[in-house]
């Protein structure tokens, strides 16, 4: 997906443990898109294991693994185009706000989207104000994703008001015709 959409900086977060499957698609993808991708993880031992698995599952050397708080790390990196986050830990909703998000638009993605959903998670509730989700779907893929893509325009959430659309309605009674602007 993140090939599909060009992205040219694609961002995750890890932790010691998590599934590697995730980062080696991300990581095969920026290849092909010439693009960038940075891995965020909490500890060096997450730092190693990841570095361990790619190179084991993958036979891919990664570059750019950073150390440190994943909110931090993610404010300090600028035209994201394609952020993974895991939702199981607590700092997922401080990564997705704290985004610099490219200006021609972003996805986000959440992985284990299922923890979440029962609590009437909303992308608009963790996003800056300002910023559009454009659209956003759930899959039940494994523990559940959740995916939205964010206009590039950025905008408000709420539907601005523009030229209406006319809708043509004929009476079939009386044959009379009654144009609408809505």
């Amino acid at each position: 997906m993140a090939a599909g959409w060009n992205s040219k900086l694609i961002v995750e977060t890890w932790s010691h443990g998590g599934p590697i499957a995730t980062s080696v698609g991300l990581a095969v993808a920026a290849s092909h898109t010439s693009g960038r991708h940075v891995c965020i993880v909490p500890d060096e031992q997450s730092r190693s294991g990841y570095i361990q698995a790619m190179r084991e599952l993958a036979g891919i050397s990664p570059m750019n693994v950073v150390v440190g708080d994943g909110g931090e790390l993610v404010a300090a990196i600028s035209g994201v185009d394609f952020l993974v986050v895991d939702s199981k830990f607590d700092d997922f909703a401080s990564v997705l706000r704290r985004a610099r998000l490219s200006d021609g638009g972003a996805v986000l993605a959440c992985k284990n989207a299922c923890n979440r959903r029962c609590t009437g998670f909303r992308w608009n509730w963790v996003l800056h104000r300002g910023t559009r989700v454009a659209r956003s779907v759930f899959l039940p893929v494994g523990k559940g994703l959740d995916i939205a893509h964010v206009d590039a325009n950025g905008g408000d959430s709420i539907a601005k008001k523009g030229p209406g659309r006319w809708i043509r309605h004929i009476d079939r009674r009386s044959g009379e015709e009654h144009i609408f602007r809505v």
